[in-house]
């Protein structure tokens, strides 16, 4: 049952990536957005859940559809559900890097119902889970990571997001002797790929928006990561905002029990545009190629997925790479 549910919201994040990636470089990065809202919306309703959007597009006055406190599905399990149609939206515009199509689920109650704020955020795999603390300096946690993954700072990569609010930061991280991975958008992607061997990034740190957060999080839950936050308010509205919703641990440490409270949380995303850790959609005459993960924090798999989806009788070849 748990395998059938994770196809089944495969093929949600699919539809959002297929949609979307037909506005690849086109450079309207809304219509790619709404494309992949209506998309991995409408593909919900073929799912026999009683799912809760609890991060979503934003408020119902200001979401037409995925919006928080939405419900979707055709009925059945109660779930709580993080989605990020679109991961990127100007990656995907201006035909950049690492676009991708997410979700998370976990039973219902335990996805943390995010504001719309900014947190201060940081991740790192497996292999540095225990040595990092989101109040410890840049410094600090760049020479703990060093010495679990038995390297010097300097072997290392820091992805950061490109913005003002970052100058210090980057520079510190210079100071310490690391190397810094700068990218314009797409914060999801720069947390999970601390996780994911191969993608040349080993720490992530920086403000960012804290809906993406709990998507983080729960990937990083799935496959054994550490991920830590620090809400970074803008105002007191939206402080007000977010006690009024119940979140936990307004001012303290965001730890991953309170962010995603479930050892039995998914994560699934799929490419939109080619990256490191995703391929992008392939169109061809007769279908589409899709490449998606897929992480099942209950059993503790990962797996990477390549989908062919056919269009008419006409046969194709498919090459592998």
């Amino acid at each position: 049952m748990r395998s059938t549910r994770i196809v089944e919201m495969l093929e949600v994040t699919e539809a959002a990536a297929l949609a979307a990636g037909r506005w690849m470089g086109r450079g309207d990065k809304n219509a790619a957005d709404n494309a992949a809202v209506e998309a991995m919306r409408a593909a919900f309703q073929n799912v026999d859940i009683s799912g809760r959007i609890v991060i979503g597009e934003g408020e119902r006055d200001e979401a037409p559809m995925l919006y928080i406190g939405e419900e979707v599905g055709s009925g059945g399990e109660r779930i709580d559900i993080a989605v990020d149609p679109l991961e990127g939206t100007n990656l995907t515009a201006y035909g950049q890097s690492n676009s991708l199509a997410v979700l998370a689920f976990g039973p219902e109650g335990t996805l943390l119902h995010a504001p719309d704020t900014y947190m201060n955020k940081i991740a790192v795999g497996p292999a540095a889970a225990d040595v990092v603390h989101i109040d410890a300096t840049p410094t600090e946690n760049i020479r703990n990571v060093a010495k679990a993954l038995d390297r010097e700072p300097e072997d290392l990569v820091v992805c950061i997001l490109d913005r003002e609010r970052h100058i210090d930061l980057i520079a510190e991280v210079r100071a310490a002797g690391a190397r810094i991975r700068l990218i314009s958008d797409g914060d999801v992607f720069g947390a999970v790929a601390t996780a994911i061997e191969g993608t040349g990034i080993h720490l992530y740190l920086g403000i960012g928006a804290a809906p993406e957060g709990v998507l983080a999080c729960a990937a990083m839950r799935c496959i054994g990561g550490c991920f830590m936050g620090r809400f970074a308010w803008r105002n007191d509205e939206e402080k007000a905002r977010a006690v009024d919703m119940g979140t936990c641990q307004i001012d303290g440490v965001l730890d991953m029990d309170c962010l995603v409270h479930t050892d039995e949380a998914a994560f699934i995303a799929s490419g939109v545009t080619d990256g490191e850790l995703l391929r992008g959609v392939r169109y061809f005459g007769k279908g589409a190629r899709t490449n998606s993960v897929a992480m099942d924090g209950k059993t503790g798999t990962v797996r990477f997925i390549d989908t062919i989806y056919r269009t008419g009788d006409e046969p194709f070849w498919v090459r592998m790479d």
